[in-house]
């Protein structure tokens, strides 16, 4: 049986960023992709920001790693030639009502070490985007957009310049555990055994069924996995009304139908929050829902034309709450969570994932050099 020292299961921006971390260390790594390509789902199925550290609660994972990740992701991307862009984003207020919850959220970026962001008159707002409504506002300077694809792309390089290989269209069937090795099943064109040191579960909604599949895991160290559909609209016949992103007040399960652009000027409004009652991944744009994102769109754009939105496409983030919770931090575990020696679990890795990817990597590389001195 072939001896493999790390085995990262997924190759999306997550999978891609902790191969990378364990390649610089030194590590052999072999990244497991059920796909036949990079980032297929959640990674290639977002908004592409690059997040300020503003939402998350004091302290967790999405805080941290957010902030430490964000600045780490604009060196990375200047350094590597990544396209992207410091857009800035205003978060706006629509309503008297909205007023103490624009309050919490600057305090609340304060608190994480969002040092940069700026509380804004209507007045401020409107001489910044001229078509935009509200009462108040907050701007962030340190928001941005990226080529998420490129990223990915720069990862995979790191990874595999440093001696990482990935096995497309394998899958993880099976995993073994004993005190000195994880022998894993994968199958693919053919049936494979092989054993490996440490085995990195990052396969963002397939983490679920790989620690399903773990020997000697037990069943309540896996965290419950629940899904939000995002469904994303273009805009269609009119130019983009805005330059700087624009976001609402967050709601329940996301930060509510916000306006986006890609790196080539393209405009578009999303997610909404659509909760799916089972595991069942259905990337078509959920019908009947132009009304929902018009009413949404203009509360902070009157001047949206009718007709203007167009179906886009859609994302499903993984999450481990439903409707009416708090929002999830990001869940690692570690043989000293689940007792399982060699195996390290990400479970989760929604918003702000793709920002914090790097210092998510370097967490990971952390925890396994730990591992591996004990």
């Amino acid at each position: 049986m072939d001896h493999v020292d790390c085995v990262v299961a997924g190759a999306g921006v997550i999978g891609l960023a902790v191969a990378r971390a364990l390649a610089l260390a030194g590590r052999d790594v072999v990244i497991v992709e059920s796909e036949e390509a990079i980032g297929t789902q959640t990674s290639s199925r977002n908004s592409e920001v690059i997040h300020a550290g503003i939402y998350y609660a004091s302290g967790s994972l999405k805080a941290r790693l957010c902030v430490r990740g964000r600045e780490a992701l604009y060196a990375y991307c200047a350094e590597r030639g990544i396209p992207h862009l410091r857009t800035g984003k205003l978060i706006v207020a629509a309503r008297e009502s909205d007023l103490p919850g624009l309050k919490a959220l600057h305090e609340q970026a304060v608190a994480n070490g969002v040092d940069n962001l700026v509380a804004i008159s209507a007045d401020d707002a409107k001489s910044m985007e001229p078509q935009l409504q509200c009462i108040a506002a907050l701007h962030s300077p340190s928001t941005g957009i990226v080529d998420s694809h490129a990223l990915m792309l720069g990862y995979q390089g790191d990874a595999e310049d440093n001696g990482a290989m990935i096995a497309f269209n394998s899958r993880l069937t099976a995993v073994q555990s004993d005190d000195r090795r994880l022998v894993l099943t994968i199958e693919g064109d053919t049936r494979t055994e092989i054993s490996c040191s440490l085995l990195v579960n990052a396969a963002g909604h397939g983490a679920w069924n790989i620690a399903r599949r773990v020997n000697g895991l037990a069943p309540d160290a896996i965290p419950a996995h629940v899904l939000a559909k995002g469904n994303y609209y273009a805009l269609q016949g009119c130019r983009s009304p805005f330059t700087h992103l624009i976001y609402p007040m967050p709601g329940d399960g996301g930060l509510g139908i916000h306006f986006t652009r890609d790196l080539a000027g393209q405009a578009r409004f999303g997610p909404d929050v659509e909760w799916l009652k089972d595991e069942t991944l259905d990337y078509r744009v959920s019908g009947g829902r132009e009304a929902e994102f018009t009413e949404a769109i203009r509360s902070y754009w009157p001047g949206l034309p009718d007709n203007a939105l167009v179906a886009d496409y859609s994302g499903i983030r993984p999450k481990m709450v439903g409707s009416g919770s708090a929002a999830a931090d990001f869940v690692i575990q570690t043989p000293n969570d689940h007792g399982v020696n060699g195996l390290i679990q990400l479970f989760g890795i929604e918003s702000p994932g793709l920002t914090a990817s790097l210092a998510i990597g370097d967490l990971v590389a952390d925890h396994a050099a730990e591992m591996r001195r004990t």
